[in-house]
């Protein structure tokens, strides 16, 4: 009984009185003297003085549970339990002299609670009681315990205590203001008007993002930094102590969102590669903090403070950067002294070497004179050494690739702010499908590039890459850095090209993807001589670490290690100088190592016309699909070329794509993730080929899941059941969700089950479209289903396969429309009778627990059984009133009835007769007794003496023969089946045989083969 219905049947009026009667009367007065005053102190049934004794309070409690028994309507608990009740509810308030709190505590404690605490200290009471009685007692407790509350707020000492706690409260609270005004001067009104204005210049200022190195038509190069920017990814080493009996793990690399990178320390050096997003983020901690208020953000790139000379004190901080506002004088002292400055530094890496002890000691200056304030420093990874500011507290950060959920939203994003929703999915499909695309998409530097270049063709990608990679290599070598101001370059783009692919084909030529620092030294001092560009530069050593610096395509992933930032760039460029020094035999002679896939391919982009003739044809003479569908892949590079090279080259690849059949589809996926790029359709394909294009993709996912889903995604809207079938079969192959967003939920549902086979599969069925058409394998399947359909009535048949978790059917009944039902391999579950009110119509049951209750599924007109039924006829088992048109029964589902009673259904038409079945004279009577029978399914284990007495049966128009070798004696059943006209062979798994034998026996019936 809830507190609330309680007190509807004890009134105020008599609980108000028996509370007050437990508590002695105070003076007027404030009640200071001997404070706190505990309850034990307040209750008139503890100390010398007592007004009440443990009777009395007995009394008391005995009033009010009598009071809650004779009240009208229902007793809260059996009235024999009245003294038991009385004297639990007599310890709970006994307890109240136990309690270590006064008055002005127990009210703010609240009722509730100080129920509880008494309910704490007495967890005897409760002992032998009913659970109705249980809950009145609690009832009853927290309802005292409100009254209780009441009373003591209306004590004249109460009220006069709590006046004095308020008071000394307020008087502490003005005191800590005081304090806290003194040691944070308030700024003036000059000062709060000038922020104002400040912060809302940085917040538009910096709510953009620029791409630099773009110059492409109709591309923007400016859109809003809040509708664009991307959470990117930092990590970080951190200290980790071993747990005892642990292997030592002094260091563990934490994960976590840039953005929060000044959330749990004020000092932090932020490193990451060319394009990585370092600007971008600053931008993003900027607009952020100057719309919260919460501090003064300082945005100070030090390109810019460079060409000025000396690195500006706090005065010249906005004089410096170019802001046009002018504040009060002192401004900026004033805000980093009380510590409310952001200081965002960027681009350490992009001022001369020389400079840069300069520009430490001017930051560790300002960071010891103004502490409090939090900083930020952003650089490559190799403009200064892991430690440069490590003794000053700094946290290092590296900013990480973005993942290819970053690249999706990225890419989304773009097309919003670009206002070119046309051709974001395109897009998206190419960068899921051509994988050097994909690789070179790591950070949004380059993933603009792309955008751009793709919106710039109106929706296309270049005929040949070469164009993309050209267009990025002038932008990361010197567009970049010029249009960001930085007019200091040490090397030319062509001395940085040639230098670079001699890097990258020493990678390549040694199937790595680092060098040693020294190998790479060695290779820079050998180019020198031949470069003018790069005489003056330095030697070797100076040339390559201004070369890792400045490029934007080299790293240093360790100590005494090089690589390239993207795989493909490293491929691009090697094939670049794999073609001027004329290695054409090199290049063919590695086509067939997958590894030299896209070297080859940008070889021939590299090549001149006559090369690639010369390539190709190598690659076709290998007489191997794989490398016919390289030649096939590498026409897109080849911008011209020889005629008939071409035409030889496509015409071998038709031999491959699209496969014409299920076969061929397997084939072709033999030839590696390559064939994902070359795959056609839907348009201009049959239904045959389209199944086969996804047979293939599907294969596929396993080892390119971006890709195969890009292309399966083409074929959603097709309509052939078969291609339908191949795009639901493959979900487990894709992470559950993604694949049922993007592919699942766009399907036609028309004759179509959904398999759900795990756990996340199921649970994404709420976010979909209903499934009329359900199939659930596995434990936990069908009860894991239930509560995630989002509209169960739609579900009109459903599968329960290999289930051993599902035990009572009635859970079933939530699929209210279901008129569908196959369980196969449940064999704990029980209760067919649980869903006698369905509307079902067909039902199949294999391998389960028992068949009691079929007889009440009056509505079946499809069953199909393999297990034995109980009683000596069909009737003792099946539904009398059910109007059966089909029926299957199979293995040892007639064992003990045989077919008697079956012409009790008059309505049957179909009757299919499995294997391990044996018929006598009785049994080929009922069948005869089918006044409908029309279609016949025999199995060929009835051949040739399971047959036994069959009788004519005219009116049989359609024959299937089941599980044929094609050696079984059929000889005598065209004379007892003389109206027969349609004859299905239904062969074992992998029999093959002729037809003709059985043509001739049914000369005037149509043959199909149906092979297993």
């Amino acid at each position: 009984m809830e507190p609330a219905v309680l007190g509807g049947k004890l009134a105020s009026s008599l609980v108000a009185p028996l509370v007050k009667k437990l508590f002695v009367t105070g003076g007027p007065g404030a009640g200071l003297v001997d404070r706190p005053v505990r309850l034990a102190r307040l209750v008139s049934f503890r100390g010398e003085q007592r007004h009440l004794g443990e009777a009395e309070v007995r009394k008391l409690a005995g009033r009010l549970v009598g009071a809650s028994l004779d009240s009208p309507g229902e007793p809260p608990f059996p009235r024999d339990e009245a003294e038991a009740v009385t004297v639990a509810l007599t310890t709970r308030l006994l307890a109240l002299g136990d309690l270590d709190m006064d008055d002005v505590q127990a009210v703010r404690l609240g009722h509730q609670e100080l129920a509880k605490q008494l309910q704490h200290r007495t967890p005897s009471a409760t002992g032998g009681l009913s659970a109705d009685a249980c809950y009145f007692l609690d009832s009853v407790t927290e309802w005292a315990c409100l009254h209780i509350l009441e009373f003591f707020t209306r004590r004249s000492t109460f009220v006069a205590r709590t006046l004095v706690e308020q008071a000394r409260w307020h008087a502490e609270l003005i005191a800590k203001v005081d304090e806290l005004i003194a040691r944070t001067p308030r700024p003036d009104a000059r000062d709060m008007a000038f922020e104002r204005r400040y912060l809302s210049y940085v917040a538009e200022r910096h709510n953009h993002l620029t791409i630099y190195g773009i110059d492409l038509r109709d591309s923007p190069d400016r859109w809003p930094l809040e509708v664009a920017y991307l959470s990117l990814e930092a990590t970080t080493t951190e200290d980790r102590a071993s747990l005892p009996g642990e292997h030592a793990d002094p260091e563990r690399t934490v994960r976590l969102p840039a953005e929060t990178a000044l959330t749990a320390h004020d000092r932090v050096m932020l490193r990451g590669d060319a394009g990585s997003g370092k600007t971008t983020l600053v931008q993003w901690l900027t607009v952020t903090a100057a719309r919260a208020g919460d501090r003064i953000p300082y945005v100070l790139p030090l390109r810019t403070l460079a060409r000025a000379g000396t690195p500006p004190a706090p005065a010249a901080f906005l004089t410096a950067v170019g802001c046009p506002l002018t504040p009060p004088e002192g401004w900026a002292e004033r805000v980093l002294t009380a510590g409310r400055g952001l200081v965002l530094v960027d681009g350490l890496d992009e001022i001369p070497a020389a400079e840069r002890r300069h520009t430490r000691d001017w930051l560790l200056t300002l960071i010891r004179s103004y502490p409090g304030n939090r900083w930020l420093l952003t650089s490559r990874p190799t403009a200064v050494r892991p430690d440069w500011l490590a003794a000053e507290g700094f946290r290092e950060l590296a900013l990480t690739p973005m993942r290819q959920d970053d690249v999706s939203t990225f890419v989304r994003r773009w097309h919003t702010a670009a206002d070119a929703p046309e051709y974001e999915a395109r897009l998206l499909d190419a960068l899921r499908t051509k994988r050097d695309l994909a690789r070179l998409a790591t950070n949004p530097l380059m993933c603009g590039l792309i955008c751009a270049l793709h919106r710039e063709r109106r929706g296309y990608l270049p005929t040949g890459r070469k164009e993309l990679y050209d267009a990025a290599l002038t932008m990361l070598l010197a567009r970049r850095d010029r249009e960001r101001g930085m007019e200091a370059v040490e090397l030319g783009e062509e001395a940085q090209l040639e230098l670079l692919q001699r890097l990258a084909y020493a990678l390549v030529l040694s199937g790595r993807t680092e060098m040693d620092l020294a190998t790479a030294e060695g290779i820079v001092d050998r180019a020198l001589p031949s470069i003018a560009s790069a005489a003056g530069q330095g030697d070797a050593t100076a040339v390559l670490g201004a070369l890792v610096l400045r490029s934007g395509l080299l790293r240093r992933p360790g100590e005494g290690t090089l690589e390239f930032v993207h795989r493909t760039f490293q491929d691009y460029l090697g094939a670049r100088y794999a073609v001027e020094e004329g290695h054409l035999d090199v290049l063919a002679g590695h086509a067939g190592d997958t590894q030299w896939e896209d070297v080859i391919r940008m070889a021939v982009a590299h090549a001149r016309p006559g090369e690639r003739a010369v390539l190709l044809r190598r690659l076709l003479a290998e007489e191997s699909p794989r490398l016919t569908l390289l030649a096939l892949a590498c026409l897109e590079h080849a911008t011209a070329l020889d005629p008939t090279v071409r035409a030889e080259v496509e015409a071998r690849a038709r031999a491959l794509i699209p496969p014409g059949s299920k076969e061929e589809a397997k084939a072709l996926a033999e030839a590696g993730p390559l064939v994902l790029e070359l795959l056609p359709g839907p348009d201009g394909l049959t239904d045959t080929q389209a199944h086969g294009v996804t047979v293939t993709a599907s294969l596929l996912a396993a080892r390119e899941p971006g890709a195969a889903l890009a292309v399966l995604r083409r074929f959603r809207g097709h309509g052939a059941l078969d291609v339908r079938r191949q795009l639901v079969g493959t979900w487990e192959r894709f992470e559950a969700r993604e694949y049922a967003m993007e592919v699942l939920d766009h399907l036609d549902r028309t004759d179509l089950f959904l398999s759900c086979a795990t756990d996340e599969q199921r649970a994404t069925l709420a976010d979909m479209r209903p499934w009329s058409h359900l199939d659930l394998r596995g434990s936990g399947s069908a009860s894991g289903i239930i509560g995630r359909v989002r509209e169960p009535d739609a579900v009109a048949s459903l599968h329960v396969v290999d289930d051993p978790d599902l035990t009572d059917l009635g859970v079933l009944a939530a699929f209210g429309s279901l008129r569908r039902l196959q369980l196969v391999s449940c064999r704990s579950a029980r209760g067919l009778g649980d869903l006698s009110a369905l509307p079902l119509r067909e039902l199949a049951i294999s391998d389960m627990a028992d068949l009691s209750g079929l007889c009440e599924l009056d509505s079946l007109r499809f069953l199909s059984l393999t297990q034995e039924l109980e009683g000596s006829r069909l009737t003792d088992a099946l539904p009398l009133a059910a109007p059966f048109e089909f029926l299957f029964l199979g293995l040892t589902a007639i064992d003990s009835t045989g077919l008697r009673g079956l012409s009790h259904w008059g309505t049957v038409k179909y009757l299919s007769l499995g294997p391990a079945l044996s018929l006598d004279a009785e049994d080929w009577a009922e069948i005869a007794r089918l006044p409908l029978l029309t279609a016949l399914y025999l199995n060929a284990s009835l051949f040739p003496d399971g047959l036994g007495p069959m009788p004519v049966l005219p009116g049989v128009i359609d024959l299937s023969l089941a599980a044929l070798e094609g050696h079984e004696d059929v000889s005598a059943v065209p004379g007892l089946l003389p109206d027969v006209r349609n004859v299905v062979l239904q062969t074992a798994p992998g029999a093959r045989f002729d037809t003709a034998p059985f043509a001739a026996l049914f000369p005037d019936a149509d043959i199909t083969l149906d092979e297993r």
